[in-house]
């Protein structure tokens, strides 16, 4: 039997590699960055073009590289990082594989110019699919400059796949953002298609989120901090009632590298316990710090997963860590029962002198005064006495008689249904079919039974129609403020804004300016209310990038749901008859009344024969 088994050339197993370790245009800027952080770089500028399709650039003035150091980074297996296996589980880089740049050059054009401090002059070199083009020497400035340019240009497939410019441009935003957080005392320039992103200065933990997140932001931070044998933790969480229903502000860094936990985020979650609602999720920014040796980072090739030697003892601090923040700011409500009472008497109370309260008692008080025939009320009704209420009227008296005190009488439930026997005395007033039940349902009459219908569900369905129609169909009509709302937001949900400002728009609002870190909005859609705006948009730009599309049908669509269930009525709302009766009657006059924009039922039909077979 002829022999089967080959040894892969190199350039094929580059290929293979390069599968794990990049995946997208941010898989490229989250390895070109980390080796700038491990270069000892002070200034990091990140330069992407059409979603890192085109170009990808790091340049930073860390230590840079010699000739031959230049030329073997790009080997597989080769790295400055580490020397010795043992040196697995003392790591303080973040790189220590040695695969990323073979990787990179495999499945793209790089371009790298780099020089060390004592050198006069710098490397040139370019390189596509693995193969170098030249390499020669050249003026540059002290660092490193790498260029990567028409990723997976060799493997068509692998660009096919490839989202829009946008969600790509997302995805490399999400990896600056854990690689800028984790180092604050690094000045980070971000440029995309030529337009400045982020600049942000050397700084503090608690700046560097301010001046990701927005100014904003800055209210919303609790500190949290502790010191054990076993961990060190530091950072910021968000106060309860800034929890929003998308995961996006949940950042935990060990040993200043941004990982993924699912565990420990059950202990942050579990501190919130009774603070938030079950679908929320609480933001936080936390850096752990523990020995080295204690975790284990080889394990995946992005290096987020991390595995711990003692994670039960970790979950417990952290929990607990993060409670004690909560009730040491005040954020979560306490019991004390050790508090001197004697602390809250106020100021202007403090020198006055303690007087003897007057007490006044009734000395001709009889308790059994108006009980002692008690045996003869046992056995027959008697007209209880009215004479002490009647003299608090004394001046007032009533000049009713006794036929006109009963007819004055009300009840809460006053329904009469004696028609049944009393045919000739019905009633001509019409009779109400429709009516509410515990604030969630409505219920209708139709001639073969009855309808049971969830009013928020009805309502979602109803707006969101009619959103779809106004910003496909029509312009929708917009109520103008009389005086202009400046709302802010952070830089990256700026750019989500300005990405559907046309959607916006057609749905009814009107923008006078988004700059900056603020928007100005001089005109709401007409269900909107002016103090819902900010909430609305908040959901609005968290719904378009956790379901980020390709399609502008998609995006209003999209945006259409969103605005539905913010603003339709809610479970335990009061809604009067006419209301109940428009809600229904809008409602079957939807193209699709059956189920909500959610694909939930809506209502339930009970026909009379449902209701005969319970009495069977």
């Amino acid at each position: 039997m002829a022999d089967i088994i080959k040894l892969l050339p190199d350039h094929v197993a580059n290929q293979i590699a390069a599968g794990e370790v990049v995946q997208r245009p941010a898989s490229v800027v989250k390895e070109l960055l980390e080796n700038a952080i491990d270069a000892g770089a002070n200034n990091i500028k990140l330069i992407i073009k059409d979603g890192g399709k085109v170009l990808i650039q790091v340049v930073d003035d860390g230590l840079g590289m010699s000739a031959t150091d230049a030329r073997l980074s790009f080997e597989r297996h080769a790295t400055s990082k580490i020397q010795k296996a043992e040196d697995l589980f003392n790591l303080s880089t973040k790189g220590f594989r040695g695969e990323a740049l073979a990787s990179i050059a495999a499945i793209a054009h790089v371009e790298m110019q780099t020089k060390s401090e004592n050198e006069e002059l710098g490397t040139h070199l370019k390189i596509e699919g693995s193969k170098i083009i030249f390499q020669e020497a050249s003026v540059t400035p002290k660092g490193t400059s790498m260029a990567v340019k028409n990723l997976f240009f060799n493997i068509p497939a692998r660009r096919n796949f490839l989202k829009s410019n946008q969600v790509e441009l997302r995805h490399i935003t999400d990896e600056f953002h854990r690689v800028a957080l984790a180092h604050p005392t690094i000045a980070f320039h971000f440029y995309n298609n030529g337009s400045e992103l982020f600049n942000l200065p050397s700084d503090n933990y608690r700046k560097r989120i301010v001046n990701i997140f927005g100014t904003r932001t800055n209210q919303k931070l609790v500190p949290v901090e502790e010191e054990t044998p076993i961990v060190v933790i530091k950072g910021f969480i968000t106060k309860p009632e800034f929890a929003k229903k998308s995961r996006g502000e949940q950042f935990f860094f060990i040993n200043n590298r941004f990982i993924k936990s699912p565990y420990l985020h059950h202990a942050i979650v579990a501190a919130f316990e009774g603070l938030i609602k079950s679908d929320s999720y609480p933001g936080y920014f936390l850096y752990l710090e523990v020995d080295p040796a204690s975790i284990d980072i080889n394990i995946h090739p992005t290096k987020t997963e991390v595995k711990f030697d003692d994670e039960h003892s970790l979950y417990a601090i952290l929990r607990s860590t993060v409670k004690h923040s909560l009730g040491q700011f005040n954020v979560a409500p306490a019991l004390d029962f050790e508090h001197d009472p004697n602390l809250q008497t106020p100021y202007e109370f403090k020198n006055k002198s303690v007087i003897q309260p007057n007490v006044t008692v009734n000395s001709g008080f009889n308790p059994f005064q108006e009980t002692r025939n008690t045996a003869s009320a046992s056995r027959s009704y008697q007209k209880p006495n009215t004479q002490s209420w009647e003299s608090l009227y004394v001046g007032h008296e009533s000049k009713m008689g006794a036929d006109d005190n009963a007819r004055s009488i009300s009840f809460e439930s006053d329904t009469i249904t004696g028609s049944i026997f009393e045919g000739e005395k019905e009633s001509t007033e019409a009779v109400t079919t429709t009516f509410q039940i515990r604030r969630k349902y409505i219920v209708t009459t139709i001639k073969s039974g009855m309808v049971v219908i969830d009013q928020s569900r009805a309502h979602q369905r109803v707006l969101y129609e009619k959103f779809l129609k106004n910003s496909t169909v029509q312009q929708a009509v917009s109520q103008q403020l009389l005086f202009p709302l400046s709302v802010s937001f952070s830089k990256s949900e700026i750019i989500a804004l300005q990405e559907i400002e046309d959607i916006l728009v057609s749905i009814g609002f009107l923008f006078e300016k988004i700059e900056g870190e603020s928007i100005t909005v001089t005109g709401v859609p007409l269900l909107v209310a002016e103090s819902e705006v900010g909430m609305i948009l908040d959901q609005l730009i968290s719904d378009y990038q956790q379901e980020i599309t390709e399609e502008s049908f998609s995006h209003t669509d999209i945006l259409s749901k969103t605005l539905a269930k913010t603003l339709a009525v809610k479970t335990g709302e009061t809604l009067d008859n006419a209301s109940q009766i428009a809600l229904v009657n809008d409602l079957f006059a939807c193209k699709e009344a059956m189920v909500s924009p959610f694909n939930k039922p809506v209502y339930i039909t009970i026909t009379e024969n449902d209701i005969d077979k319970k009495f069977i």
